[in-house]
């Protein structure tokens, strides 16, 4: 049947048969299900032009959604929460969710099973008669964290743009958007209290062509941000779809933006912060924040502003960067030094630790969990922290083995970032090569880690950083088709990856892509770019090769 992700249990019909709808179904929709009936009526309404209304008192209807908790092992006859069961014969559709998430999962396999033209806005002929295969499916997770990274900081993605990947992301049962809000070339969200983080901090002057070794530049200034109103729409739109947002405020490396903005932030002993602009480069800058109670009250309050936007019950995490904050400024500056003797860290490591442990203990007092990139790890791990292990397995592995939750993102597996196919049409081309197959055999759960380390694995997400995607268009044929495959490997209970059907999930990823033409998503063909994909003549970093995955 095509479906993405691979169901736990699916029954078709040995013979066939199909439930053709009459030209006006009805939805019953039982208590608590209001939210996926809204759905349904205004998405899958749009594409078929059904209005779906309740059935008339006595009447059945012809889609009928149900929820039926069983608590976290699906017992006394309930479903586990994000669980579904989808029935579907002679009278119509039986859709069962553990919890409203099961339910929506549940709805997204339903649309799926409608065929491509269900992901239309307007139905494309009017009159058509729609059917579903008699089917049984029964359906859950693997993973309670399935997710998507996407970097705003490098490349600004516009409100109605994160809006369009909330929407994508719940096509392929994906659960957790992590925004990355802030970085050297850029600050993403407004904080009434500090002006100048948006007012300057949000704006570069220009921006590199390519990857940092091109000597083109792009002229055009750059820039964006969300305004506080933004945020509280995409919270919203995105609880409505069950996909959770992880706010990212980088600290206190990737933090030349936040310091163009008030240079006071960096370390003015020893550079000149008030010369900053917000960087137009990519790579690491040199330019990081000074390690002084100053700096920690300035971020307490970025963070107060933070969490008024993004609930606890929606955003349980907060990811504070901690990654590739270099230690050359804090080496050369008396005011840092004597910081560490102050403190009496352990050098430069000691000091990012530090900050680290500030944050997690500030963020837990306030009923929330701090994650952060697995750099986390040097000087010491914070209490109570979770990893998100980019740096291949390992960061995770240690992490994990110590008790900590982890999320598995490993650059040499899941950056979508990195090329598709190692030929020189590839547009930009950066990093390892990891095609659809690739992507179809990551594994979120090492096989070294103990049964005990492997249960604080929450799941694992695909990261998109956008210092070479300098639009929507470009992101999607990143992205496209290869998070289909990705939302299988966290969604679907599949056998271990050398073991895995490749060929069938190529057959089914093929038939896929009518569904994303229908949503307008511009991704990567099969058989490579098509000419206007393509970005001949601007210089990537193409890597020989990966290296071995630790």
């Amino acid at each position: 049947m095509d479906l993405i992700p691979l169901p736990e249990h699916l029954v078709p019909d040995p013979e066939g048969r199909r439930h053709t709808f009459g030209p006006e179904p009805a939805l019953d929709a039982g208590p608590g299900t209001g939210g996926v009936a809204r759905w349904l009526r205004r998405e899958v309404g749009a594409a078929t032009g059904w209005a779906l209304p309740a059935p008339a008192a006595g009447a059945r209807g012809d889609v009928r959604l149900r929820i039926e908790p069983g608590g976290a092992d699906g017992g006394a006859g309930g479903l586990r929460p994000e669980a579904y069961r989808l029935d579907i014969g002679p009278d119509g559709v039986e859709l069962t969710g553990g919890d409203a998430a099961g339910l929506f999962w549940g709805a997204q396999t339903l649309r799926q099973l409608l065929g491509p033209d269900a992901y239309r806005r307007a139905p494309l002929r009017p009159g058509r008669t729609w059917s579903l295969p008699y089917a049984a499916v029964a359906d859950s997770p693997r993973f309670g964290w399935r997710g998507m990274m996407l970097d705003t900081a490098r490349h600004f993605t516009p409100k109605d743009g994160v809006l369009r990947h909330i929407d994508l992301l719940a096509a392929h049962k994906l659960n957790v958007l992590h925004l990355h809000l802030t970085d050297d070339q850029g600050w993403r969200i407004e904080i009434k209290r500090h002006p100048r983080l948006t007012g300057v901090g949000a704006w570069r002057a220009r921006s590199r062509w390519g990857h940092r070794a091109s000597p083109l530049w792009n002229d055009t200034p750059h820039g964006g941000f969300y305004t506080q109103d933004d945020i509280r729409e995409i919270v919203a739109y995105a609880a409505e779809r069950h996909v959770r947002i992880v706010p990212e405020i980088d600290v206190p490396g990737h933090s030349q933006a936040a310091i163009a903005a008030y240079p006071w932030l960096g370390n003015a002993d020893v550079v000149d912060t008030a010369a900053l602009g917000v960087w137009d480069d990519w790579g690491i800058s040199k330019n990081v924040l000074a390690p002084t109670e100053e700096v920690l009250r300035f971020y307490e309050g970025v963070f107060e502003e933070l969490l008024e936007l993004f609930p606890a019950d929606l955003s349980p995490f907060v990811h504070v960067g901690g990654d590739e904050c270099p230690k050359e400024q804090w080496r050369a500056s008396p005011a840092a030094q004597a910081r560490i003797r102050e403190l009496g860290v352990d050098g430069e490591d000691g000091l990012q630790s530090w900050f680290i442990r500030h944050f997690d203990g500030w963020l837990a007092a306030r009923g929330r969990r701090l994650i952060g990139w697995d750099e986390i790890l040097e000087g010491g791990l914070a209490d109570g922290a979770a990893v998100s292990s980019w740096r291949g397995y390992a960061g995770g592995v240690a992490a994990a083995e110590a008790g900590h939750d982890v999320v598995m993102c490993p650059e040499q597996q899941v950056y979508l970032d990195h090329r598709q196919a190692d030929g020189p049409d590839e547009p930009m081309p950066i990093g390892y090569v990891r095609t659809l197959e690739d992507v179809y055999r990551f594994e979120p759960v090492p096989p070294k880690l103990s049964p005990d380390a492997a249960a604080h694995v929450l799941g694992a997400q695909a990261n998109v950083w956008t210092e070479v995607m300098e639009n929507q268009s470009r992101v999607d044929y990143q992205v496209f088709p290869r998070l289909a495959a990705f939302a299988e490997t966290v969604w679907s209970r599949l056998p271990e990856p050398e073991s895995r059907d490749w060929a069938g999930f190529e057959a089914r990823a093929a038939a896929h892509l009518a569904r994303l033409d229908a949503l307008g998503v511009d991704y990567r063909p099969l058989a490579g770019p098509l000419p206007w994909q393509r970005r001949p003549g601007v210089v990537g970093r193409p890597l020989e090769g990966a290296p071995p995955i630790v």
